[in-house]
Formats: structure tokens, C-alpha cells, sequence
């Protein structure tokens, strides 16, 4: 793209306004500094004395010089006093006797009033000059307001050309059948004589759908960035203003320029901010600004005027609530959803983010991806700059894998707050409770694996355990869904076998546990009795990509005191499943509660070791010294509070 390169805007103006303060300013000095000021200071001083007396002065040569000026007489005698006198206007040298050639009186006439007459009418050219320049300033203010407005409605879309975009599909991982559908939109803008050769047509859209941080506006410049064409950038938000009409005539010009430097690509970030639906209750009337702008989205994208080389590329992570004007044939031709990345692309997204980073020997980015199950790339990038930060803290010259392993426990669960004391009897009740959870969570045969035990309060929680899934799942059973209730309630039960007390801590895990119990019986046709394989309750409303919907009742009042009783007996049962599991191994709870509350964290492999009898626990276990570094097997995934 030229870029123009010239005098800068405003530069003449610039120098005009320089050059005339310049000369006001040598004015003033000029009349400050000129001789008929000092002379004028002299002159005040002289003695005024009749007419007469100075013709007889230099009658009798007592002058050695009379000037006149305008109409006042000013003489000088020997003694150098000065007197002064007036004279008629009409009174000339000679009409006054003082031509005499034979006296040596030094007679000079001066004529101020033209000397004066700048002086004199310079006041008046000052302020005369000043309303000029203010008429000026008024003008050119009224001139710049109407190009704002003129430019109003212009678009706003930020331009890249082909040298300014540096993405290409190998930067952006993982998304593999998206950058597959991808690369024809690509071929298409390099090579489209051999499509339109045989007939195929331009997808004039692509709508790509996925949750936040999925990477769907890489996406977008990496296309740009492999077909070397112009890439217009514009977000949704950006197209209504408060003024009627801008909006349409904001998408008017972005088409338009993008038509000019066709092939091109337009991208429209948060699309839904222009898209919804029109006429749907909750958005506004049937013609208002929004639905103006979308009606020339749609009207640019699949008009009168066909053949343009312009591909529309939207993002959105609302699909639900896009108009279905814009996702039918001839418009959005394609959606691709972008998923949260599976363990093979989140590995391929880490070794992205470190190719300018330095990663120490033994380093096992397979570990990360294991233990970040649901995570999208920009949680990922997020984790090795973390990792970066605690490698630089610790004056490390390279990222170790204890900096991975803290910088993913960091963003997955929280920081560490070891400032955080705790009492004698709050340390032990938390540890008796969070090594409820990792025992019955062991025992229980659909439980994910057991990972890492820690008391050391991470946000709001005063302990975690983490459980690592092996793999991805993309369904889940009943007995995994009751396998996890009953892990989640351990804690508790640990709590009440071994204080016969209960605490607030097991709040957050009788919630969750609570709402996989009355999924079940609403949601996938768990529940058992009269429920039956039937869905209870209706969405309503919209939702982003990864959050829940509102559900409306749309069951009776006798359905819905059968659920109420299937969430409580589901419960029940799983925690008294929970308390025979504690009960049978409360040896090994104590002998673990030991080392527990000594080390503060326990690995999986030290709770085997004495949860399966191979490690003796010794009565006063000694200090644990600081782990420089964690071990290549460590690895973090979900945790349970």
C-alpha cells in the first residue's frame, strides 16, 4: 500500500502564523526601540518660553540649533538647555527670519506626521488583523465540523494489506478440519479463474462459531495472511452510532473499499452486535438503527451487483441469535464451528507459544496438555506466560518444567495464598477433609485418577485435590456421574466421621454435587421411578457458547416433588457410600491426615505409598525439604474443593 509523503497537513498554516507573530512582534520593538522616542523623552523636559524670544536667540546667535517639528519649536542654546515654543502652520523659515545665510544657527524642519502615521494607525491594524483571524478561526472550525459529519458515516475498518499480515495457518494449532475448510477459501482468492471455470461459485461468507479464546479472529488473518489480499477488520459494535443512518452507510464505504481492492477480505468481529434476529422481542423495534445496518449487510453480501472477489469472514460465539437472513445460501454459505482444543492440539498450541521461549532439558509439554482439559488456546498461551514470569522470578535461564506445572496450577485453580494462616483445628479439618475427597474418589471405579492433594489455600478455598482425566471424553455415563457425587461428598463425610461434626466447608461441594444430581433427572433422563427417559424444563433466552441457559418450568407441581426426591435420595445414597468407604480405610485416613498436615501437599505417588501399605508412616514425620523441581510424571487437571 503507497503511503503519500508530502508537507504535513497543517504545515502552511503553520508557518503564515509564525511568520506574522514575527512581525508584530519587530513592530513593537521598532516602536519601543525607534529614535523618535529618545527624542521625545529630551523634548518633554525643555522649557517653553514665547515665540518671540526664540527669533531674538537667533537674531543675537544665542542658538546652536532650532528644529522644527510639525508645528512645535524646539531650540538648543550654547549651554545646551533646551527651550520650546509653538508656531502657526502657515508660518514658514523664511516667513520667521531664520534663513539668514550669515548666521550659523543650524535650522532644521522636520515632518513627523508622515513618520507617525504608521504609529499612529497601528492600533487600529492590530485589532483589525485579530478580527480577521478570528473570522478565519470561525470559518474553518464551521469547515472542519461539516467533514466530521461528512466523515461520519465513513467506515472505520482497520486495512492490512498482504505485507502488514504476518499469519499463516502453520502459526494458528490445532483447528484442523476448520483450516481444511479454510485453505479452498484461500485457494479460491489466488487461483478463481479455476472455479469460475467450471462453474462453482464464491462462498461469500464464512461464519466461524466458537467459545472465547478458540482462536476464531487468528483464524481470519491467517486466511488473509495465505492468500496475500487486503484485510479490512471492522467489530460489530463499531457500525451503530446514536445517529440515524450511520450504521448503513458505515457498511456502505467498507464494501465499497473493499470492492476497490478486490480480492479482499472483510472481517466482522462479535457479528451478533448487528446480526439478531429483527423483530424478536427484547430487540428493539422493526426499524431501528441495528436492523437498518443489518439490512445493508444483507443487501452488500447477496444483492443486485454479483461477481464481486470479497469474502466475508464473521465471528460470533452467540450463533443462536443471528438473523436467518444472514445464515442461509448466498450469504453465510459456511459455518465452521472452532472447538476447544483436544489433548493433541493443545499440545500442538503449546509448542507454538514457546518458539520464542527457551525450554530447559526434560521439559515434557504432553504432561501440560494432559492437565488442561477444557482449556482454549488463549488459556494455553496464558499458561506459558506465566510460566515465563516465574522462570524470570527465579532467575532460571530457561522454563523449567516446575515453572509449567505452577503457571498451570496458577490459572486452572488460582494462586497460592500462604499468607493465609490457618488454625491447629481448621489445618486438620481441612486436611481430613480433602483426603475424604481423594480416597472415596480413588475407590470409586469411574472417578478420574487422583492427581495431587494440597491444604494450601489457592482463592476462596482452603484446600484442593486435584483429579486428572486420562483422556478426553465427550460423553458421560451414570455410574461416572454418581461415581463423582459421591467423591465430591467425601470431604464431608470425612469431616463427620472423624469430629462428628460438620463445617461450612463442604458447601461448594454439596452444590455441585446437587446439580449433577438434578441434571440427571431434567436434563439427560437419568432419574429413575416415574421420571422416565424425559427432559424437564425449557431454555429460554440466549446464551453465549460454554454457559447455561435459563430454564423455564414446564412440569407440574407433582414432577417436580419427584425430582426434588430423586436429587435428595441420589445424595443420601452416595454419601453414606462415601462415610462405608471412610469407615473401612480410617486407618489409612489417619496415617495420611499425618503427613498431610506436615507437608502441606501430597503427590499421587505418596498417597499410594501409604494408602496401599508399601511406605511405613513414621510417628513424627520429618520437615520436607523444598522441592526445586517437580518431577516429569507431575501433571495438574480438574480439582475438587
Amino acid at each position: 500500500m503507497a503511503v503519500a509523503r508530502g508537507r504535513p497537513p497543517g504545515g502552511r498554516q503553520q508557518i503564515l502564523g509564525i511568520l506574522l507573530f514575527v512581525i508584530l512582534v519587530g513592530m513593537s520593538i521598532y516602536s519601543i526601540m525607534s529614535p523618535a522616542r529618545s527624542d521625545q523623552a529630551q523634548e518633554a523636559q525643555a522649557r517653553e518660553v514665547p515665540l518671540s524670544e526664540i527669533t531674538r536667540g537667533y537674531a543675537d546667535k544665542a542658538f546652536t540649533k532650532i528644529a522644527i517639528r510639525d508645528n512645535k519649536v524646539f531650540a538648543t542654546m550654547s549651554s545646551g538647555s533646551l527651550l520650546s515654543s509653538y508656531k502657526e502652520s502657515t508660518d514658514s523659515v523664511s516667513d520667521l527670519g531664520w534663513n539668514d545665510p550669515r548666521n550659523p544657527t543650524v535650522v532644521e524642519v522636520e515632518n513627523r506626521e508622515a513618520a507617525n502615521i504608521f504609529l499612529a494607525i497601528l492600533p487600529d491594524l492590530l485589532f483589525f488583523l485579530l478580527i480577521i483571524g478570528g473570522v478565519i478561526w470561525l470559518f474553518r472550525g464551521i469547515a472542519r465540523s461539516q467533514s466530521t459529519a461528512l466523515s461520519f458515516g465513513k467506515s472505520r475498518a482497520r486495512v492490512a494489506d498482504a505485507t502488514q499480515v504476518k499469519s499463516r495457518f502453520v502459526d494458528v494449532a490445532g483447528c484442523k478440519e476448520a483450516k481444511e475448510d479454510l485453505v479452498e477459501v484461500v485457494d479460491f482468492l489466488k487461483n478463481p479463474r479455476k472455479y469460475i471455470n467450471l462453474g462453482a461459485k464464491i462462498p461469500k461468507g464464512v461464519l466461524l462459531v466458537g467459545s472465547p479464546g478458540t482462536g476464531k479472529t487468528l483464524l481470519a488473518r491467517a486466511v488473509a495472511g495465505e492468500a496475500g489480499v487486503p484485510f479490512f477488520s471492522m467489530a460489530g459494535s463499531e457500525f451503530v452510532e446514536m445517529f440515524v443512518g450511520v450504521g448503513a452507510s458505515r457498511v456502505r464505504d467498507l464494501f465499497l473499499r473493499a470492492k476497490r481492492n478486490s480480492p479482499s477480505i472483510i472481517f466482522i468481529d462479535e457479528i451478533d452486535a448487528v446480526g439478531r434476529q429483527r423483530g424478536g422481542a427484547g430487540f428493539g423495534g422493526g426499524h431501528d438503527e441495528r436492523e437498518q445496518t443489518l439490512n445493508q449487510i444483507l443487501t452488500e453480501m447477496d444483492g443486485f451487483e454479483q461477481g464481486t472477489n470479497v469474502i466475508v469472514i464473521a465471528a460470533t460465539n452467540r450463533p443462536d441469535v443471528l438473523d436467518i437472513a444472514l445464515l442461509r445460501p448466498g450469504r453465510f454459505d459456511r459455518r465452521i464451528f472452532i472447538d476447544k482444543p483436544d489433548l493433541e492440539a493443545r499440545e500442538q498450541i503449546l509448542r507454538v507459544h514457546c518458539r520464542n521461549k527457551k525450554l530447559a532439558k526434560g521439559v515434557r509439554l504432553h504432561d501440560i496438555a494432559k492437565q488442561t482439559v477444557g482449556l482454549t488456546g488463549a488459556d494455553l498461551e496464558n499458561i506459558m506466560n506465566e510460566a515465563a514470569i516465574f522462570a524470570a522470578k527465579r532467575q532460571h535461564v530457561s522454563l523449567t518444567q516446575r515453572d509449567l506445572v505452577d503457571a498451570t496450577e496458577k490459572v486452572t485453580v488460582g494462586p497460592e495464598k500462604r499468607s493465609r494462616k490457618l488454625t491447629p483445628h481448621e489445618k486438620e479439618i481441612t486436611a481430613y477433609h480433602e483426603l475424604g475427597h481423594a480416597i472415596v474418589g480413588h475407590l470409586c471405579p469411574q472417578s478420574d485418577q487422583l492427581h495431587k492433594i494440597s491444604i494450601v489455600s489457592r482463592g476462596a478455598a482452603l484446600g484442593v485435590t486435584w483429579f486428572l482425566p486420562q483422556e478426553d471424553t465427550y460423553t458421560t455415563s451414570r455410574s461416572k456421574f454418581l461415581d463423582e457425587i459421591c467423591g465430591l461428598l467425601g470431604g464431608r463425610a470425612a469431616e463427620k466421621l472423624v469430629f462428628d461434626e460438620i463445617t461450612t466447608g463442604a458447601s461448594s461441594d454439596i452444590e455441585r454435587a446437587s446439580q449433577i444430581a438434578r441434571a440427571m433427572a431434567m436434563r439427560y433422563g437419568m432419574g429413575d421411578g416415574d421420571l422416565g427417559p424425559v427432559s424437564y424444563g425449557e431454555k429460554q433466552g440466549t446464551m453465549f457458547l460454554g454457559a447455561e441457559a435459563a430454564v423455564a418450568r414446564n412440569y407440574s407441581e407433582e414432577m417436580a416433588r419427584k425430582i426434588d426426591e430423586f436429587v435428595k435420595k441420589t445424595l443420601q445414597d452416595q454419601y453414606e457410600r462415601a462415610v462405608e468407604f471412610l469407615q473401612q480405610h480410617e486407618s489409612k485416613l489417619e496415617s495420611l491426615a499425618k503427613v498431610l498436615m506436615k507437608k502441606e501437599t501430597m503427590t499421587v505417588d505418596e498417597f499410594l505409598d501409604i494408602f496401599e501399605g508399601r511406605k511405613e508412616v513414621p510417628d513424627t514425620p520429618e520437615e520436607p525439604e523444598v522441592e526445586e523441581s517437580l518431577s516429569e510424571e507431575e501433571t495438574e487437571g480438574t480439582a475438587t474443593v
